[in-house]
């Protein structure tokens, strides 16, 4: 034992000391000393293809875009990066300790723009575009002022563009300054950019940008989705036997960004100083809720941080909190109220900007859209909206009044996100309120008719407006262009700010918003009575969980149901001897089993019920039960071949049918012999219906993440919920297990010697 004990000993102090002296990695200045270095490459580019060739004993590591590679070697985590000169040209005037071996490209390559086969006129057009501006002197001039050495302002000049006539699509992909990029006025700029104006100005065509990951813009043009793609593309082989290219516009070359010598990867510096402003974020960690307007600001002004995105502002505030983020984007209105609650966050200066809100429909039923401005017109002169905006926004009421009004011309489903926090949409008493909730609810009354209110994830309310899975948005949804292409908007009927918010230890105190409240910080046990008190007590939040317990409890018992019931027949159709149930019962299992719940959910819901007014729980007990008929079937098949066939055989010598064998003699063995998988199966089922807000669902966690929204308490609700679903697993395991010992013929034996 002591001898085991020492050589274990003199084990951990090897690795210690080894990991300790490790040499330092030696730095790369010219190729052949990339030859086992750790590369990072852009997907379906000419230099992931190049890289994987010249260095086949490298690490090679693909990312969607040049900023995740460029932030993996800012970590430590790649020692060089291959991207196109321009590329790597802007990433090491940004990055200081960045350089590029200058004089030692990896492969020389000329840029051209891409076309779809097939399309000799338009082939025409653009060679003889490029031809006139390499002749006068027009590409010349666009690489000295696209590709300098400093970081002066780039000079464009303002190009006049046609209006009338057919658009030309370009696609682009605009994380690739300066070839093309999106400038602070959220436009296409760069080098390529301005060769796309250029082309629509020959070509006296409108220009329509379409900003695309660039993996996707070869398949974007195949399927007609756009015309053209100028976005540093090289005509590769491989390429021309999909799409016709130009010729040449840029003589480009792939380059190898490699760390300086001397420089040494950085610890990481999050929370290392305090925050003295939003600039302060260029290279910190960024939250933001998912596909909101924040989410794209995030994305474009600050390149070189990472941006975390979380599906709810409850999430959100959590992520701040435990620190996963360094600070957050969200709606100024709206934090005010989330810092009176919490002592430990702070706003870090003032408003980024401002956005108008309004309503969202669906693109066809321009009638209603035209109602609600003509409502919103009047209420406005009636003085009642401004009643609103005092009562809600300025003096942070939280009393809804009384909406009456006649409700015979059927239903308004309005889709909302519950957990958006005061002023404009909680949950209080069980019911929601909110200056949104009002404003719903007079629209409605307006009309005739009885409100419905769809309580959904803030990412699925446009594809639910555009499915006419809802009739409207009221969930201060802004208004941007690229909303504006999936819904129709409403006249604005408010403008939000956008502030930064974070932990207030890490905000330098002279950045402090002072609108920031001060609360006091109380003990640890009163603290967790104030959460019980909050979370649970408060306007009666226990119904909130009960109401989200039994939905929960409805969607995995009936999906059980329904899965085990189809599970049956696909096993009975898998075990078949005729091809034509075998084949198709195969061909079920291979799908479902390899589809994640999530997506069949929603595809579901959002696709195969598009045009179906059904209720979302049918919709979760279908996604949920076939996903689980799936695995059950297999689980079935395993169980009746694992019975030996002579039983079955003799089942039938003895008189009985083959069904009478299969229920009497197989079933109880298969059953015995499968209830222990069936049970993890089943509980794998429970736990994962937690998902099923996506589809405007309130369970036990959409209920949790509502509390959350109110009392912004980070971890009270989630424990709270946690424990429920253990208590609803222990509970059904109970009564499996005891069918489990009921069908154990052992069982039976003993109860029998007892009685």
């Amino acid at each position: 034992m002591k001898r085991a004990l020492l050589t274990i000993m003199a084990l951990l102090l090897f690795l210690a000391c080894s990991s300790g002296c490790r040499k330092q990695e030696k730095p790369i200045t010219t190729l052949d000393d990339a030859k086992t270095a750790r590369i990072g490459v852009m997907i379906g580019t000419t230099g992931e293809q190049i890289t994987k060739e010249r260095f086949p004993r490298a690490q090679v590591k693909s990312f969607d875009d040049v900023m995740d590679a460029v932030a993996a070697m800012k970590s430590g985590q790649l020692e060089a990066i291959v991207t196109a000169y321009p590329t790597a040209l802007q990433v090491a005037k940004l990055n200081r300790e960045f350089t590029f071996l200058k004089q030692e490209p990896l492969s020389n390559e000329d840029s051209s723009i891409a076309l779809r086969k097939g399309e000799e006129q338009l082939l025409a057009d653009l060679n003889r575009v490029i031809a006139e501006l390499q002749a006068d002197g027009t590409l010349a001039a666009m690489k000295k002022r696209w590709f300098k050495d400093d970081l002066s302002p780039y000079q464009e000049p303002d190009l006049p563009l046609p209006t009338a006539g057919k658009p030309l699509k370009i696609g682009v992909c605009a994380t690739r300054e300066p070839l093309s990029f999106v400038d602070k006025s959220g436009r296409i700029s760069g080098h390529d950019g301005e060769l796309a104006r250029w082309v629509s100005i020959r070509l006296n065509r409108p220009i329509e940008f379409l900003n695309m990951k660039f993996m996707a813009l070869i398949p974007a043009l195949q399927s007609g989705k756009i015309d053209l793609i100028i976005s540093g593309m090289t005509a590769t082989a491989e390429r021309k036997k999909t799409v016709n290219f130009t010729q040449p516009y840029f003589a480009n070359a792939q380059v190898m960004l490699v760390r300086k010598p001397g420089v040494t990867p950085p610890a990481s510096q999050s929370g290392a100083t305090k925050l003295s402003s939003a600039d302060d974020l260029k290279d910190k960690r960024i939250g933001v809720l998912l596909g909101s307007v924040h989410d794209t600001y995030a994305t474009k002004q600050y390149p070189r941080a990472t941006v975390l995105q979380y599906k709810s502002p409850s999430d959100l505030v959590l992520a701040v909190k435990s620190g996963k983020v360094d600070a957050a984007f969200y709606t100024h209105e709206t934090l005010l109220e989330v810092l009176r609650q919490d002592p430990e966050l702070a706003l870090l200066g003032k408003p980024l900007f401002s956005v108008p809100i309004g309503v969202g429909f669906n693109k066809t039923n321009d009638t209603l859209r035209t109602q609600f401005n003509s409502f919103l017109k009047q209420i406005r002169g009636s003085g009642l909206f401004n009643d609103m905006v005092t009562r809600w926004i300025l003096q942070g009421s939280t009393r809804m009044p009384k909406v009456d009004g006649a409700k015979s011309k059927g239903r308004l489903v309005i889709g909302i996100v519950s957990d958006k926090g005061m002023p404009f949409t909680i949950m209080k008493d069980n019911r929601m309120i909110g200056f949104d909730v009002e404003l719903a609810e007079r629209f409605a009354a307006w009309l005739g008719k009885e409100p419905v209110f769809a309580d959904m994830e803030f990412g699925s309310l446009i594809a639910a407006a555009s499915t006419n899975k809802i009739d409207a948005i009221f969930s201060t949804l802004m208004i941007t262009d690229e909303r504006k292409k999936q819904v129709a908007f409403s006249d604005p009927y408010y403008e939000l700010g956008a502030s930064v918010f974070a932990l207030k230890k890490n905000i330098a105190e002279s950045a402090i918003k002072s609108d920031s409240p001060k609360v006091v910080t109380p003990s640890f046990f009163s603290d967790l009575v104030t959460s019980f008190q909050s979370n649970i007590i408060h306007e009666r939040r226990y119904l909130l969980i009960l109401d989200g317990l039994k939905t929960t409890v409805v969607i995995s018992v009936f999906a059980t149901l329904f899965g085990t019931l189809l599970g049956a027949l696909i096993c009975f159709m898998r075990m078949a001897k005729s091809r034509l149930l075998s084949a198709p019962a195969r061909l079920y299992i291979a799908i479902l089993r390899g589809t994640p719940v999530l997506v069949l959910l929603m595809l579901i819901f959002y696709v195969v019920f598009a045009s179906i007014n059904i209720n979302p729980v049918i919709v979760a007990v279908i996604a949920f039960g076939m996903n689980f008929g799936a695995y059950t079937a297999e689980i079935f098949r395993t169980g009746i071949e694992g019975v030996e066939k002579g039983q079955t055989e003799a089942g039938i010598s003895l008189g009985f049918t083959r069904t009478s064998t299969f229920l009497h003699i197989v079933l109880p063995q298969m059953v015995r012999r499968i209830l222990p998988v069936y049970k993890g199966e089943f509980i794998s089922l429970v736990k994962m219906t937690s998902i099923v807000g996506y589809i405007a669902v309130q369970d036990l966690t959409k209920a949790s993440d509502i509390i959350r929204s109110r009392t912004f308490d980070a971890f009270f609700p989630l424990v709270m919920v946690a424990i429920l679903y253990f208590l609803i697993s222990w509970t059904l395991m109970q009564s499996l297990e005891y069918l489990e010992r009921i069908t154990d013929p052992k069982y039976k034996k003993r109860k029998a010697g007892r009685a």
